[in-house]
């Protein structure tokens, strides 16, 4: 059946065409056919699946009688179990303005977005002046996510709005300008204590050595910014001293990959991105990290070892939170790819200055301070889902992982 919402008419009409029902292989095609035999022309076109059911939308500038149109639409929706309606548009398109991309994540695995949540996003939108263009889902696995492209909204009531609604409702919400720069970022670097693992190495180390306490809870100062980092570095390097450095191969056995950790990174490797690990541990780990997970860049402070005993020192220039910043720009710079195509992940007080200058910056399951001066925050346990933060769906993460080499 065709709805005909009749408006006036002249030489040249400006229409809506929707067909919506059970999806089949060739309707889009049998359509552009009937638009194809009228003198028209298509301005603008988008096609929605839903769990099988299809909506198909269509602007077009129609020269011919809008009798024709009818007649070939009632037709074609006939023969297919369709429905359709045709309606009338404005003759020009108004200039949207600002578009900006809305990532809303679920906490927790199998966790569906509820109406009450959804709708409290995009009351939000609406709130800061923004009207939404489209909803996509991302993901279902292994959390829930959806995109929404917002348009005209005031960028710092909508963020402020949203972050309301995502501390009320336990969601991810991270805001980005929408456009090819958000698709054209091609270098990840990221923390890996509690970041890409699930560990402080050094507190593995501690284990060894019998002094785990007193190295967490200088960690966890430094960790909050309350003491610097570099100091409490050293501090804890030297109730390291004495210990043999086969230590390190069982700390480095304990070791945990954050979960995801191996998709994320895989991910983006196939993607075409490159990928790096800055830090504040030991190059004992991250060379067996960059190995396993074919990094292209990984820098960590080196431990001195004398006679197969750790001295308590640490060599060279520590990585501490400037140097961590430092690295991304020489990463960067390596990789001929400018800032503002970067993102930075971490979860401590001395991952703050990558995050800042990297195009895109990710607390990641992050201290309080951490989250409250990134671009975005991920609070998640699984690391892939900063994939969906970057516009990648829960399909292209399936269909690159087949194009993996054997």
């Amino acid at each position: 059946m065709v709805q005909d919402c009749v408006g006036p008419t002249d030489d040249s009409q400006t229409l809506l065409i929707r067909v919506w029902g059970p999806d089949r292989p060739g309707i889009t095609t049998d359509l552009m056919s009937i638009l194809a035999s009228l003198d028209c022309e298509v301005q603008d076109l988008e096609q929605v699946l839903v769990r099988g059911h299809l909506t198909l939308a269509v602007a077009i500038n129609l020269f011919s009688p809008r009798e024709d149109l009818v007649d070939a639409l009632t037709g074609l929706t006939a023969a297919l179990g369709l429905e359709s309606e045709i309606g009338d548009l404005p003759s020009s398109s108004t200039d949207k303005g600002r578009l900006d991309a809305v990532t809303v994540l679920g906490h927790g695995l199998e966790k569906c977005l509820s109406p009450t949540e959804l709708g409290a996003v995009s009351g939000a939108v609406n709130s800061a002046g923004g009207n939404i263009d489209r909803i996509v889902r991302l993901a279902q696995y292994p959390v829930y996510a959806y995109e929404l492209t917002v348009a005209g909204a005031d960028p710092i009531k909508m963020r402020k709005r949203l972050g309301e609604v995502a501390t009320q409702n336990r969601l991810d919400i991270a805001i980005q300008p929408e456009g090819l720069g958000r698709r054209a970022k091609r270098l990840v670097v990221l923390d890996v204590d509690s970041t890409l693992i699930q560990d402080e190495v050094i507190e593995l180390l501690g284990a060894e050595a019998g002094c785990a306490p007193a190295i967490r809870e200088i960690t966890e100062r430094a960790m909050r910014g309350e003491i610097d980092f570099e100091q409490a570095l050293r501090e804890r390097v030297r109730l390291l001293k004495g210990l043999d450095i086969s230590a390190i191969d069982r700390a480095r056995s304990a070791m945990r990959l954050t979960p995801g950790a191996r998709t994320f990174v895989r991910t983006l490797k196939l993607l075409g991105y490159s990928v790096g690990i800055v830090s504040g541990g030991f190059t004992d780990f991250t060379d067996w990290l960059a190995a396993e997970l074919n990094l292209d860049h990984a820098v960590a402070n080196h431990l001195e070892v004398r006679d197969g005993l750790l001295t308590g020192e640490v060599l060279g220039q520590v990585v501490d939170r400037a140097r961590k910043a430092e690295l991304l720009s020489q990463f960067a710079a390596e990789e001929m790819i400018p800032l503002s195509q970067t993102v930075a992940v971490g979860d401590g007080a001395n991952d703050l200055d990558m995050l800042a200058i990297a195009g895109l910056g990710i607390a990641f399951n992050a201290k309080p301070v951490v989250q409250q001066a990134a671009d975005t925050t991920v609070n998640v346990p699984f690391l892939d889902a900063i994939l969906f933060v970057l516009g990648v769906t829960r399909e292209e993460v399936e269909r690159a992982d087949t194009l993996r080499p054997d």
